[in-house]
């Protein structure tokens, strides 16, 4: 395993953070990790460092979450922009081809990465790949539509709530806290990454279907296990691997069985 460190590389929208970890002789392509919303590369540090022992492993902020600086409020910043930041930060390290792992958000995001520069993707790993249909899609939105200030901290309640709700196994109270302060530090802008996953949704499925590279969906038992299955059809060179044991934290609460899937998945 290799230590992770902390970056900053210049993007399109100001600076980026990033988490890497580089082993002394890798003999495997980077993996770049993508994270869900409003969350930031932070989810993954365990990962990193776990999974780093043949490759390096990357974990990069969005423009706007974690300590990236945020991008202008308008035009609304979308799934193609947090694609192209992930491509400032390969670009500026010079890594040539990479793997992809995306969570939630980052499955678009991978996918929309792949579409944007094919050549320079090896093979994809998504955590749950969910397909929406129109009046579904309504609903997400109103779900997670933007909570304004208030001084009996409503937001903050509800935030909370989710947290807890959606909590998985083996995820404790100090892990939901941190779950929770991540959130945080979106400020305003957090919910910009639903509303720009789910503006994407509707041609999420076809640049799916549009991609060549082998593509395996590992799908936790979490709130987007109904909506899932339905990217099969679409997988062209690639499988969907039920994780029923696995929910939100599954990255902390259970790291090496995620790094032994993710790494049989990428070969």
């Amino acid at each position: 395993m290799a230590r992770p460190v902390r970056k900053f590389v210049d993007g399109q929208h100001g600076q980026i953070h990033l988490r890497i970890a580089t082993p002394a002789a890798p003999s495997k392509r980077p993996l770049a990790c993508l994270h869900m919303s409003p969350k930031s590369g932070r989810i993954f540090a365990r990962f990193i460092e776990a999974a780093a022992d043949d490759r390096i492993v990357l974990a990069h902020d969005y423009p706007g979450f974690g300590e990236s600086d945020p991008p202008p409020s308008s035009p609304p910043v979308t799934i193609e922009d947090y694609a192209q930041s992930l491509w400032d930060v390969v670009d500026a390290l010079g890594l040539g081809v990479i793997d992809l792992l995306g969570y939630h958000t980052g499955s678009e995001v991978a996918a929309e990465a792949a579409r944007q520069r094919p050549d320079q993707v090896g093979a994809i790993v998504m955590i749950s790949a969910p397909v929406f249909s129109p009046e579904e899609l309504k609903l997400m939105h109103e779900t997670y539509e933007h909570i304004p200030l208030d001084v009996e901290g409503t937001r903050f309640r509800i935030m909370w709530e989710k947290v807890v709700h959606h909590r998985g196994p083996g995820t404790d109270l100090e892990a939901m806290a941190m779950s929770f302060a991540e959130n945080l530090r979106a400020g305003e802008n957090y919910e910009w990454g639903h509303r720009a996953a789910f503006e994407y949704a509707p041609k999420y499925p076809a640049v799916v279907g549009a991609l060549s590279h082998r593509i395996t969906v590992l799908m936790p038992g979490d709130e987007l296990a109904e909506f899932t299955p339905r990217i099969a059809p679409y997988l062209a060179n690639g499988e969907i691997i039920a994780h029923p044991e696995w929910g939100h934290g599954f990255l902390d609460a259970h790291t090496e069985a995620a790094v032994t899937a993710v790494k049989a998945a990428l070969g």
